[in-house]
């Protein structure tokens, strides 16, 4: 199997594929940045990074897209671009009928680390010795997009979009319950005379 992650972003998008190899191993296979100027235009940015991801698709060819699941943040301007650019990633592998898998952050750690609170410096750690790399991939985004990737091979059900293949995890669940609690709570308060 080839997965393929994508660590979103809308200034730097961390792309990352590897291949499923003997014994649960996984082997290295490309990494890279889809970069955009900050003093673009929105657009124009959004459009860079489609063209990027759609290059990277028709390059490798993955079997799976594995895409980190954006969660509110305190930064609203960063979560909206990583949430366009996921959004972007979805799209690309749609058009191409390639499944989509999307995996939380503390999932992708803890598959990676054993810890689902792991600081970046461990996440590139394990995903260099995970793939025998002889440099820590860099930046962060390359290592994150690798993370995404091996994590989905070791975990294959995560978030599994695509035709018949939609699943979900438990963790998802809780957090989709949560979602909708905080939602409903709110909509009353905001109604009440």
């Amino acid at each position: 199997m080839r997965v393929m992650g994508v660590d979103p972003g809308l200034t730097r998008c961390g792309v990352g594929v590897v291949d499923s190899a003997p014994s649960r191993g996984a082997t290295f296979v490309a990494a890279g940045v889809i970069r955009t100027d900050s003093e673009t235009s929105a657009d124009y940015r959004l459009l860079g990074i489609a063209q990027g991801l759609e290059l990277w698709l028709d390059e490798y060819l993955p079997d799976v897209v594995a895409i980190e699941r954006v969660f509110a943040q305190h930064n609203h301007s960063t979560m909206i671009g990583t949430a366009q650019a996921a959004g972007l990633a979805m799209v690309a592998a749609a058009k191409r009928k390639v499944p989509v898998a999307l995996h939380t952050p503390s999932e992708v750690k803890a598959a990676v680390t054993g810890n689902g609170r792991a600081e970046k410096p461990q996440v590139q750690y394990m995903v260099q010795r995970i793939l025998k790399l002889t440099q820590t991939p860099e930046p962060a985004d390359v290592a994150d997009a690798l993370a995404l990737a091996i994590a989905h091979l070791w975990r294959p059900a995560g978030a599994l979009q695509g035709g018949d293949h939609h699943q979900v995890t438990p963790a998802q669940k809780q957090w989709a319950a949560a979602i909708a609690a905080s939602t409903k709570s709110r909509g009353s308060h905001r109604f009440k005379k």
